[in-house]
């Protein structure tokens, strides 16, 4: 072969690549003249500039986990409950008493979304991108000793009204591979790898010897999922101007009433149930979500905004989740209008921390379990000693609280107004709790909740 054969290919690979890089650069150029760059502001510098748009000069001190800190959290019950008197459900904001489903569901129950947007999660845009589901990969293989199937998914979300984001959504579906119809699913918002260590809130300790949550779905017949919340909006305020919070403001930073992450995630959590309707081996009727800790906020959002979700076990979740947040326990209102976890909220939930206060709150966690009515939800956390951050005592108090609402709609209620001893499963209503005496995780409820949602989710029969 003469040197002329070896050098032609070279200069066509050549001008090939160098043709590809100017066509992309042109295109990027191209792009980034047509729209207005991604602002990109520290988690400090936008947390001061909601503080600015509020006229806020400062918020108090949140709470600290050890002990020894003058700042340090309340677990003294004497002192936990400064604002006893909580917001009533079943009050209209004229005054009048809300005494039948219909004023609830036209009337009360929009009232409550209503303060919930606007001061304490933020509101979800009118309109908001598509998200079109792809099958990255299918596998038969097992879990255990049990056949399933295994979907690999990515969900794009449509970014053509602004393509210097990108957001694909990741989700992972499993389901018994022998089912003789759709199945029943628990989603759980999962941490893509170990979970990220918060403040105040020890290690979890390790899993006890046993099957796994997922196998003892697999052990009655349903599947599960599991969908990673930061492939939606990332868990920091650097993120709030990327992820699909940035994608819908087009990489400008926030207004004081536009949705956190907590609802972000929610909404990602929505999409992905979206996708399961179209999915011939998942019963989308039967679809439960589970999440623990920040993540079992985000599954209490998604259980309250969305009433299709047929279930729901929500594990610590603390402030901002089903804790009330009138009560001094662990992680108050503060902790969370911080600089590390005011992304989660509203801007204008800054101003509980600081002018003002906590029973200035137009609505309380009670309210927010309240919107899952006449669904059933199981709430639990772990004893004080490892998981008193998360309050489960504050979280069985809002449970209670928002029985009224359960019962106007023909429900059951926890059935009774005192706090259970450790490890006393109340899950006779359709409002369940339990606290663990293990630490920060949802491990040991796990079995106390699927008997729970056995009364509501059913497999397919044999013969089917």
């Amino acid at each position: 072969m003469n040197r002329r054969s070896y050098v032609w290919p070279a200069l066509m690979l050549f001008a090939t690549v160098f043709y590809h890089s100017n066509y992309v650069r042109a295109q990027t150029e191209s792009t980034s003249e047509q729209y207005p760059a991604v602002v990109h502001l520290t988690a400090e510098q936008d947390h001061q500039r909601m503080m600015d748009l509020l006229h806020i000069d400062s918020i108090r001190r949140g709470r600290d986990g050890s002990p020894d800190s003058p700042y340090a959290a309340n677990y003294d019950e004497s002192k936990a409950n400064p604002y006893p008197s909580l917001p009533n459900p079943l009050i209209l904001n004229n005054g009048k008493s809300v005494k039948t489903a219909k004023v609830w569901w036209s009337e009360r129950r929009p009232e409550i979304v209503e303060a919930f947007d606007r001061e304490i999660y933020g509101r979800v845009p009118a309109s908001t991108p598509k998200v079109t589901w792809e099958v990255i990969s299918t596998k038969n293989t097992t879990y255990g000793t049990t056949p399933v199937v295994t979907k690999s998914l990515l969900g794009h979300v449509d970014n053509s009204s602004y393509p210097l984001i990108h957001v694909d959504i990741q989700l992972e579906l499993t389901t018994p591979a022998n089912a003789k119809g759709r199945v029943p699913v628990i989603m759980e918002l999962s941490f893509p790898n170990s979970r990220p260590a918060r403040a105040g809130v020890p290690a979890p300790p390790p899993p006890p010897p046993g099957p796994s949550w997922q196998q003892q779905l697999l052990d009655r017949g349903w599947g599960y999922a599991t969908l990673i919340p930061v492939s939606i909006q990332a868990d920091n305020g650097t993120g709030l101007t990327e992820g699909i919070i940035g994608l819908c403001n087009k990489g400008q930073p926030r207004k004081l009433d536009d949705w956190g992450a907590l609802r972000a995630w929610a909404w990602g959590a929505s999409r992905a149930l979206d996708y399961f309707e179209t999915d011939s081996s998942v019963d989308a009727r039967q679809v439960g979500i589970e999440g623990h800790s920040r993540y079992g906020k985000a599954a209490l959002v998604t259980m309250a905004y969305d009433q299709r979700f047929a279930i729901a076990y929500i594990s610590s979740s603390g402030e901002a989740g089903a804790k009330l947040s009138r009560r001094n326990w662990g992680e108050v209102v503060e902790n969370v209008a911080g600089t590390s976890e005011y992304h989660w909220m509203a801007g204008n939930f800054l101003k509980y921390a600081g002018p003002l206060h906590w029973t200035d709150l137009p609505v309380d966690a009670h309210e927010l379990v309240a919107l899952c009515a006449p669904r059933p939800v199981f709430i639990g956390g772990g004893a004080t000693q490892g998981d008193g951050w998360a309050d489960a005592r504050g979280t069985f108090m809002a449970e209670v609280a928002a029985g009224p609402v359960y019962r106007l709609l023909g429900k059951h209620d926890l059935g009774t107004t005192e706090f259970p001893a450790m490890e006393t499963p109340l899950i006779n209503g359709d409002l369940a709790f339990r606290q663990h005496s293990g630490g920060h995780t949802p491990v040991p409820n796990w079995p106390t909740f699927i008997t729970f949602a056995s009364r509501y989710l059913h497999a397919p029969a044999a013969g089917a």
